[in-house]
């Protein structure tokens, strides 16, 4: 089996924003693509994250110096709902989980990335407008017991 390309995946996420559906779910070889539709928006969600569903989500990993919210799609990252709009949070702001920090537009679908975790936004490690990949370091949260 080839493994799946940019044009692929856009294609089959394209044709699944303009259908009905609430989720797909393709396997090719070893390769597995979900998509689920939430809210009105379409979330891309790794296998990992569904084998997690009771545990921290993929796009949250654990580090020993805070906690790194990633991205959990490609897409541009945006710092706020609308140009001119403040940003949804600053270095310094505390955070909580379900807040919403940051929106990543994939697809011209936008995405709204919340923390799931208490703390204080230690270090925003992506530039407003910036194109970002899966995986993607965007912010670092400090959450040690003086937040």
């Amino acid at each position: 089996m080839r493994e799946w390309n940019l044009e692929d995946l856009k294609e089959i996420i394209s044709l699944f924003s303009k259908s009905n559906l609430s989720e797909l779910v393709i396997e090719s070889g070893e390769n597995k693509l979900i998509l689920k539709r939430g809210d009105n928006v379409v979330n891309i969600i790794s296998e990992k994250e569904v084998k997690k569903e009771q545990g921290e989500k993929e796009s949250f990993v654990k580090e020993e110096e805070g906690v790194y919210i990633t991205a959990p799609l490609v897409g541009v990252f945006y710092r706020s709902p609308a140009p001119g709009a403040p940003p949804f949070v600053e270095e310094g702001d505390l955070v909580e989980p379900g807040q919403t920090v940051c929106i990543i537009e994939a697809m011209k679908l936008m995405n709204e990335i919340k923390s799931h975790v208490r703390g204080r936004v230690k270090k925003i490690l992506v530039d407003n407008g910036q194109a970002v990949e899966f995986g993607q370091k965007l912010f670092l949260i400090e959450t040690d017991g003086n937040v």
